[in-house]
């Protein structure tokens, strides 16, 4: 079976598996903190059972192409040795490898360690855009690995799906997620009222984008592309 791998800085982006189930359970609950203000699908009792029930959506998902959600993992360094940076946000076709049983932080004998999630959704075929969603685990925060997989995932809808804009949605009081989208390039347009629906009904949200315009280090131009007026 072979599996999209996205390559981000120090990190490695690909599809989940079931046996990232116990590492993806244990992330949500080790993180309630700074994910159940803001994730009305995360909760203190978070197990295995919903994670796979999210792995599998997500693998029909991708098989229909209305998402692409990725794990975001790092590879464990082996003893003695330090994990280099990874080029610049490429994407391979390349085997799964073994996945076999996984422990909180680990997602088994692939050496990757699970660092949090991240994915393209809620499509509009009409003017060809998407939604950026991204989640890090507490205790692999303020590392990197959030921006690098935003950035990867926009190179991926450029380059790969052909797509002209990506949005990224932050509700209003999300300091730490608006900080990252900024620092990832991600353009602020303003603040729209009612955009997204949480815990007690709809809140306030930065509305956020990327696009492949000149000058821009994350995709070449789309053919076609014309500068905005």
């Amino acid at each position: 079976m072979n599996a999209l791998l996205l390559h981000a800085d120090d990190y490695i982006l690909r599809p989940l598996l079931p046996a990232d189930a116990p590492a993806m359970a244990a992330a949500v609950r080790e993180s309630m903190a700074s994910l159940g203000p803001w994730m009305p699908w995360a909760n203190a009792a978070y197990d295995e059972a919903a994670a796979l029930d999210w792995i599998a959506i997500c693998a029909a998902a991708r098989a229909d192409g209305s998402a692409h959600e990725f794990g975001i993992f790092r590879q464990r360094a082996k003893a003695g040795t330090a994990v280099g940076q990874r080029g610049r946000g490429t994407a391979d076709k390349s085997a799964d490898g073994a996945s076999g049983g996984t422990a909180d932080s680990a997602s088994g004998d692939d050496g990757l360690d699970y660092i949090g999630a991240a994915g393209l959704n809620q499509f509009n075929r009409v003017h060809n855009f998407c939604n950026l969603g991204y989640w890090v685990r507490t205790s692999a925060q303020r590392q990197g690995a959030a921006r690098a997989a935003i950035r990867a995932l926009a190179r991926f809808a450029f380059d790969e799906l052909a797509l002209t804009r990506v949005e990224i949605v932050v509700a209003d009081g999300n300091h730490a997620s608006l900080a990252l989208a900024r620092k990832a390039g991600a353009v602020h347009e303003g603040l729209a009222h009612n955009r997204l629906y949480l815990h007690n009904g709809p809140v306030a949200a930065h509305m956020l984008s990327l696009i492949p315009a000149p000058g821009s280090d994350l995709a070449p131009v789309p053919p076609g592309w014309q500068p905005p007026r």
